[in-house]
């Protein structure tokens, strides 16, 4: 689409929008048929045709632009406040707590601060005509520290070179689990039909995945995985153990044949004494780092979930041992596309090089 939904134009948008019609004006004028039209200037033909129906009638000056439709009430600097009192939140403007901005909340800041009055819609055009849209935000939690991730982003570059100085792996651990009810995924359906997906009612039992994602300069990315299928019966694990975290990092170790610089979170089973001293006793080969709480943009492995969750999207799988089974052979397929696990890495801040 060439133009905005819903107009809110600025009057630089709009002098780009009457040149378009005055160059499909001299098009008409040479006999140009409309799809021609459409297909050079990137607009819809339905357009065009409405376009040439006034230019029959009035020439070339019908298709002039009439001005603003209607003159912004705010000035520059106005907008520029509300931009600042708007980007301050919810909560600094007396609400009950942190919540979106809506329309209505936005067009009571705009009363109260400048004692002008806008509607819904003519605050919906004010922000679209500024650039603002509705997203869905990122959610970050509460107990999260900031400063502690940023330290981590900054040593960064220490850890890299650890890695280099023992020509080692870099390896990120995670977790995830699936149960039986799937998360959602979008589907086509006519307008005003919701679709509906018949998924398990039940949601008993899950099944875990302990992955690990390994990234080292000139070599190709590799991903090691163990599974745990939880039942729900009394007395069973219902997760990894520590034996478990063992086994996978003796097992990533074998696999690449190289010293290995682990990277995981502080899950309560990973800072157990028994690992500890596994690592102590390993330490010629093992170099391992603890990632910030509650900060999964740090993890390349993160993205591997993602990957998987997409793929089990409105999934409804007969029983855990058909969705053990699922799970695995979607792992296995990113195991073969390297590339799939370097595009992981973007996010975590960290590029992988000779040093």
């Amino acid at each position: 689409m060439r133009y905005a939904q819903g107009g809110g134009l600025t009057p630089k948008q709009q002098a780009a929008r009457e040149q378009l019609r005055l160059e499909a004006a001299e098009r008409f004028a040479c006999g140009e048929k409309t799809r021609d039209v459409a297909r050079a200037l990137r607009v819809g033909e339905r357009q065009v045709e409405k376009w040439r129906r006034t230019w029959r009638e009035g020439g070339a000056e019908a298709l002039r632009s009439k001005g603003p439709m209607c003159v912004e009430l705010l000035s520059p600097a106005q907008w520029e406040r509300l931009v600042r009192e708007l980007e301050r939140g919810t909560l600094a403007h007396g609400g009950d707590e942190e919540q979106g901005w809506t329309l209505v909340r936005i067009r009571a800041l705009i009363i109260r601060l400048f004692g002008v009055e806008y509607t819904v819609q003519g605050v919906w055009k004010l922000m679209r005509r500024h650039g603002w849209s509705p997203q869905v935000p990122a959610r970050r939690a509460l107990e999260r520290d900031d400063a502690s991730v940023e330290r981590w982003r900054s040593g960064v570059g220490d850890r890299k070179a650890t890695a280099a100085a023992q020509d080692a792996y870099i390896c990120f651990e995670d977790e995830a689990g699936q149960g039986l009810r799937p998360p959602k995924g979008h589907t086509w359906a006519p307008r005003g039909r919701t679709p509906v997906v018949r998924v398990r009612g039940s949601n008993r039992g899950q099944v875990s995945v302990a992955g690990v994602v390994c990234f080292r300069y000139g070599e190709r990315s590799r991903l090691f995985y163990r599974l745990h299928v939880y039942r729900g019966r009394k007395g069973e694990v219902k997760s990894f153990t520590w034996q478990d975290y063992r086994d996978l990092i003796v097992v990533a170790h074998n696999q690449l044949k190289a010293p290995v610089v682990w990277v995981w979170d502080n899950l309560n089973v990973h800072l157990v004494d028994e690992l500890a001293l596994f690592f102590v006793e390993n330490e010629e080969w093992l170099t391992v780092f603890q990632l910030p709480s509650y900060a999964p943009e740090l993890n390349p492995q993160e993205g591997v979930w993602l990957l998987v969750k997409r793929g089990l999207a409105d999934f409804a799988a007969a029983n855990l041992d058909h969705l053990a089974r699922v799970m695995k052979r979607k792992l296995k397929k990113i195991q073969y596309r390297s590339d799939l696990i370097d595009g992981c890495l973007t996010e975590t801040g960290l590029i992988m090089g000779a040093g």
